[in-house]
């Protein structure tokens, strides 16, 4: 899990610093780059790629490239560290649609959780104009199509295979990346197509040890280790674009991370 957040972390520094490309640029390359692993993957062990619910793969690949986009766009008004910290708002939203579309239920414990995360993001705004409302409302938005992810993922269930899943979001990722940043393109130049390419290679990398993660230990284990991603990206922001961050906003990421940390291991004892 420390190896997949700092892939994780990686790529989201690298989003940052190839501001000069458009969003759908990044979408694209970030597509492409995970898009060789995945097609390789199903090739080799002749998995069919088109998979079994047709229109849930498509919805999955539609909601997990829009919440995306709006993420690589809300690192252009916040910084990184910022922005990976109220991403990770997305559980309260996923709760929430379970709870409409999937029937599930929400504990009390976990409404006072979320309470709290809500305090830290109100925190982290603040109440200056520090925090830019553009790039909060994309990346409260982003969370939100993230928390639409797992209602869907859930959906699909066991029925297809969980590279094809992933490989459908990278598929339609590429194209509509492709598509959108044909007006705006902008030829990469040098290092420009490592930076580029390593988007994809990253996430890959980063979703590959995660999961490998949590093949080996307890859910209720590794899991905590994923907000560690949160820490590694201010330091490394900090150190790469000089980022800073007041008090108010560090008090504010403290806090969304213990509620929703102290959310993910309320699950697990429940489901213990």
């Amino acid at each position: 899990m420390l190896l997949s957040t700092a892939c994780f972390t990686v790529m989201n520094v690298f989003v940052k610093y190839l501001a000069h490309f458009s969003t759908p640029q990044k979408v694209f390359f970030r597509a492409v780059g995970s898009l060789i692993f995945t097609m390789s993957y199903l090739m080799y062990y002749k998995i069919p790629i088109l998979g079994n619910q047709k229109k849930l793969l498509i919805l999955r690949g539609l909601v997990g490239v829009t919440s995306m986009g709006l993420f690589f766009a809300s690192v252009s008004y916040l910084s990184i560290g910022t922005a990976v910290s109220l991403r990770y708002t997305s559980p309260i939203f996923a709760a929430i649609l379970a709870v409409i579309f999937l029937k599930e239920k929400i504990f009390k414990m976990q409404w006072l959780y979320f309470v709290l995360a809500f305090i830290g993001v109100l925190l982290i705004k603040g109440f200056s104009s520090e925090i830019d409302i553009t790039g909060l409302v994309l990346v409260l938005v982003s969370a939100f199509f993230s928390g639409l992810v797992y209602v869907v993922i859930t959906k699909i269930g066991n029925k297809d295979h969980p590279v094809v899943i992933v490989n459908y979001f990278m598929w339609i990722s590429t194209i509509l990346g492709g598509i959108f940043s044909i007006n705006n393109w902008i030829s990469p130049i040098g290092s420009d197509w490592i930076f580029l390419l390593s988007l994809g290679v990253f996430g890959y990398f980063g979703q590959l040890f995660m999961t490998k993660a949590y093949q080996l230990g307890s859910a209720n284990k590794i899991v905590p280790l994923k907000y560690i991603e949160v820490v590694f990206t201010m330091i490394l922001g900090m150190i790469w674009f000089g980022d800073s961050y007041p008090l108010l906003s560090v008090l504010g990421i403290v806090l969304v991370v213990i509620s929703l940390l102290l959310n993910v291991m309320y699950k697990q004892k429940i489901k213990a």
